[in-house]
């Protein structure tokens, strides 16, 4: 199968993204093209260190380079303080410099806590992640948003750092529990609701090849990854268009949160899936886009086996107005105006601000099991 390349272009701060099966095993001869750093640091969890560690580790030493490992719990609560000072500590300990990295073996939970580490550390240091996650390979692993979760809410606490390079193995998405695999199926069908419906059209087509591995797998990662890309290319810090990639996630980052971030009631991608289903359904409700396109999304996303109805996340949630306190305190609220992504059609994405509170109280409320 063929390696493909996506560049994001950042002028110095440009990097690759390989995408492609055996990229772990070459994880030393890749970083050593590019760096010419002796120290690194590897931070990965429990889950992942059994599977790669060992290999990561065993290159980097016939390569010459000096590193050390940190092993963390796995799951969406290690994105916190408590975990973020012994990552820092670990990378001291290393005694990074300039030309040395630090690297994130793992999901999207990793990568966003070695990112922020590597962001504050020594006031930045150069960063790498390898993504074992299909998420963390088509979203958290690209476009250097980093950083922890707060009781407030999800990723308030962080800083934009871009890695130096990005390595996404498709063999490891073999290891996923279908679970995992289809969270991250959501953001993959996410790029297609933004702005490419071809591609959200393909994937209805051809996403039970996507599930199965090969050049369909490694195609529809690459085509997310560009779209990712190209927009952190146009819009780095989120001032403006980069905000799309939001699509879904204000909904889900308030059911995440009412779940206490729970990975056993409702994952991240899990979130988003509903998320997306409820940003189609209220762009319907506001008269921006026919239901049938609310329709046709749930039903694929349905159909790959996804959530897409709070009602479907075990357990009890807060009411309504509680969930509102979350979208509220989410980071895409500017001065106290609410802002989403919302479609005016499939594949037709738009940023709206001052959306109205009530009109999203009400929503809730409808959606809402209770």
């Amino acid at each position: 199968m063929t390696h493909r390349t996506v560049r994001v272009e950042l002028g110095d701060r440009s990097y690759d993204i390989l995408i492609g099966p055996g990229l772990i095993a070459a994880t030393a001869a890749e970083i050593t093209k590019r760096l010419k750093g002796r120290r690194m640091a590897v931070i990965t969890d429990e889950h992942v260190a059994p599977l790669y560690l060992d290999t990561v580790m065993h290159g980097l030493a016939s390569a010459g380079i000096e590193a050390v490992s940190a092993v963390l719990p796995a799951g969406e609560k290690t994105k916190s303080f408590d975990h973020l000072i012994p990552v820092c500590e670990t990378i001291l300990g290393a005694r990074i410099e300039r030309n040395d990295a630090v690297i994130a073996l793992g999901g999207g939970v990793i990568g966003d806590l070695t990112g922020f580490a590597a962001g504050i550390v020594r006031r930045g240091s150069r960063f790498i992640q390898i993504p074992t996650s299909l998420l963390a390979q088509v979203d958290s692993s690209v476009g250097g948003k980093t950083g922890i979760n707060s009781p407030h809410g999800k990723n308030l606490i962080g800083v934009f750092h871009q890695p130096d390079l990005v390595l996404a193995d498709t063999d490891v998405l073999d290891t996923l529990s279908p679970r995992e695999f289809r969270a991250g199926y959501a953001e993959v069908a996410k790029y297609g609701l933004i702005d490419k419906p071809d591609f959200f059209e393909w994937l209805e087509n051809n996403w039970q090849a996507v599930f199965a591995g090969g050049e369909a797998r490694i195609e529809a990662v690459a085509i997310s990854c560009q779209a990712k890309a190209d927009v952190v290319a146009a819009d780095e810090r989120e001032n403006g268009q980069r905000a799309l990639l939001n699509l879904g996630h204000t909904f889900g980052h308030a059911l995440e949160a009412a779940t206490a971030y729970d990975g056993s009631r409702l994952v991240h991608g899990e979130g988003v899936s509903i998320g997306m289903v409820l940003a189609h359904q209220f762009s319907a409700r506001m008269n921006l886009a026919s239901p049938d396109v609310a329709s046709r999304v749930e039903a694929h996303l349905r159909q790959v086996g996804l959530p897409t109805r709070i009602d479907e996340i075990p357990g009890s949630l807060p009411p309504a107005d509680v969930l509102m306190d979350a979208i509220a305190q989410d980071k895409k609220v500017k001065g106290g105006k609410l802002t989403f992504i919302l479609t005016r059609g499939l594949g037709q994405s738009f940023v709206a601000d001052d959306v109205p509170a009530s009109e999203v109280l009400s929503f809730l409320e409808e959606k809402h099991p209770a």
